[in-house]
Order: C-alpha cells, then structure tokens, then sequence
C-alpha cells in the first residue's frame, strides 16, 4: 500500500515564505568564485525560457533532463522528444535534443537522453610577434566547440514522491594556443638582464562528467507542487593553472493551477503559476517567476520574470500550440543593448 505525505496550511506558508526570502536578500550576497562551462547555464527550452525559467516543479517531460530530472518521472505516454534552437547574443547558437522512453508505464522508471551543441562561429587567430610591423601575426581562422551528451533516469517513488538523475559528459574545445615554459633569467651584468622562453603549442580541451539530481513532491492539496534540483555538480578542473568547476546551482520551486482555487468551474482553462528561488555559485541568489495560461490543452500564453544577475533581461513571453501530439512554442526576450533573444522549440509525444 503506497503511503501518503499530508502537508498543512501553515507548513506551506511557511515553506513560501522561506522560498521568497532565499530571494530577497540576493544583492546582499555578492559572489566573487569564477566557473567555467557557462554554455551549462544557458535556457534553449522555449517554453522554460518565456516562464522565466521557473521549471523545478513543473513537468516538461524528456525536457526536464535541463532542468530538474525528477520532472520526468511524470510522462504518461510511451515517449517524448524535444528539439530547441536558441538564438543567443553575440551571433551564438545553441542547439539541445531530449529523448525519452517510458516502456513500463512508470513501474521501473523513465529514460532519457540529451544532447547540447553549441556553435559560437568563425574566429581569426593572432599571435603576438614584435618583430612584426603591426606588431602581430595571423595564425588563420579557428572554431570553438561546446558539446554535453546525457543520460538521465526517473521514478515515481510513490503517487506523490519523485526522484530524477542525469550525469553528462561535457566537451569544450578553446583551440590550441602557444605558451611559455622553461623561462630562463640571465644576469649578464649588475645593470641588465633578459629573459628567454621556450614555447610549447598547448590544446585548450576539457572532458569533465557534470551531474544534476532532483526530487519533486506533489503536497496533495489541490496541484500544488515542490520541486527541489541540483545541476551542474563536477570536481575541480583547470586551464594551464586556473581553476574552476561548472556553474554549479541549488534550486527550491513551487507551481499551482491556480484556476483549482474555484473548484473545477473552468475545466478547459488552466493557469499555472510557478515560483523558483536559485543559489548560484558565481552570482547572487536568482527568484524567478512564470505564468501559463492554457485553453483547451490548445493554446498556452506565458510570461516570466527572473532578478537579474545583470542588467540586461528581466521579463521574457512566449506562445504554445498543440495538437495531436505535436507542441509547438516559442519565447522572446529582450536583451537591453542586445538583440532580444528568440528560441523555439518542437515537443512530440506518444
């Protein structure tokens, strides 16, 4: 017999309460520790980014791998795909794929891969050289590359309780630089000394593993959720002598169809609302808030809002379309002196 979890009135007061203050005092928690693969960090899922992101506690099915693996467990179907495009500044585009099967109808679980690709474009390569008349040397055009391949897995413990895991294998390429090595100081007379380096051509590639882990708990009051994530975990890694771990982020978040309020009046509408507080590694604390507002399971409108870590986004909105298994969405937002930033993403699900 599967148990049941109870959750009183004011233990979720106090439980919102502790989720919105984790936020409010973000500025005065000014962080200065450096991270690497920031690629990680970056939203392609359309719908998630027109909701501002807020997705812990929401089901997004094989999509969920980017967010909170737990969100997974969910899926009622025998599969689903998503496939993004993000039209990021500074002419980059990341690309992501999720794939998910759930054979067993939820007896053993979920399965889920993905797949994040990152294409910064064309680069022409110089090399300092003061012999030179502009006083360096073209080394010809070069390309970066960013690459993270998942495997992710899901269970509903129980009809209220999930668990979710992802472990990645990340590649990042920054090409091949000349450095320094074997520095030689000669002191030839009291006045004056030189120095003398050798060079070596050192290859700017990392393969680290990256882990993300998750739980979700539905309360039992009405739809209300939590959503509880940890992504981007990895060791120590380092460039020539600089080190840095990936853009590691704790996550508290909870979502409500608030339209359950009024008691089922208007079943072909829903209106979900969900709240995430995040505790980063390398910025301050981020609240970020979402809207859905669905009629008929055919058309979804959304907004967002996250506290920005800069000073460039803040609000972001978005459309949904479905139909017979196929979800279209799109998200727009703006990016101050940037081009808005445009994704787009294609669900199926069987």
């Amino acid at each position: 017999m599967k148990r049941h979890f109870g959750l009183s009135i004011p233990t979720l007061g106090v439980l919102v309460t502790c989720l919105l203050l984790n936020g409010a005092f973000a500025q005065e928690n000014q962080k200065l520790a450096q991270t690497g693969f920031q690629f990680l960090s970056v939203v392609s899922d359309a719908r998630a980014a027109a909701m501002g992101e807020a997705m812990t506690s929401l089901q997004l099915g094989s999509g969920a791998l980017f967010f909170n693996p737990a969100g997974m467990a969910g899926m009622n179907g025998l599969l689903d795909f998503t496939a993004s495009t993000n039209q990021w500044i500074a002419d980059i585009t990341h690309t992501t794929f999720s794939f998910a099967v759930n054979p067993w109808h939820g007896d053993y679980g979920t399965l889920g891969v993905s797949l994040q690709h990152i294409n910064y474009g064309e680069f022409l390569g110089t090399r300092v050289n003061s012999a030179s008349p502009q006083g360096y040397d073209d080394t010809g055009v070069f390309e970066l590359s960013s690459l993270a391949i998942g495997l992710g897995y899901a269970k509903q413990l129980s009809d209220r309780f999930s668990v979710g895991a992802h472990v990645r294998w990340v590649r990042q390429d920054l090409g091949e630089s000349m450095t320094a090595v074997n520095i030689r100081t000669f002191y030839p007379g009291t006045d004056s000394s030189y120095r003398i380096a050798d060079t070596a051509l050192v290859e700017n590639k990392l393969t680290p593993f990256v882990f993300d882990f998750g739980t979700q708990f539905r309360t039992g009051f009405k739809s209300l959720v939590f959503g509880m994530s940890v992504r981007n975990f990895s060791g120590e890694m380092e460039y020539a002598s600089e080190g840095f771990q990936a853009p590691l982020v704790f996550t508290l978040g909870i979502s409500m169809d608030v339209m359950d309020l009024w008691g089922g009046l208007a079943p072909d509408h829903s209106l979900y609302c969900s709240v995430d507080a995040s505790h980063h590694r390398d910025h301050p604390e981020q609240v970020k808030i979402g809207l859905e507002y669905r009629l008929m399971d055919l058309v979804s409108l959304r907004a967002g809002y996250a506290s920005s870590n800069n000073e460039e986004t803040d609000f972001s909105y978005g459309i949904g379309v479905s139909k017979y298994g196929f979800t279209f969405d799109y998200a727009y937002t703006p990016f101050g002196v940037f081009d808005a930033v445009q994704r787009m993403t294609v669900r199926f699900s069987y």
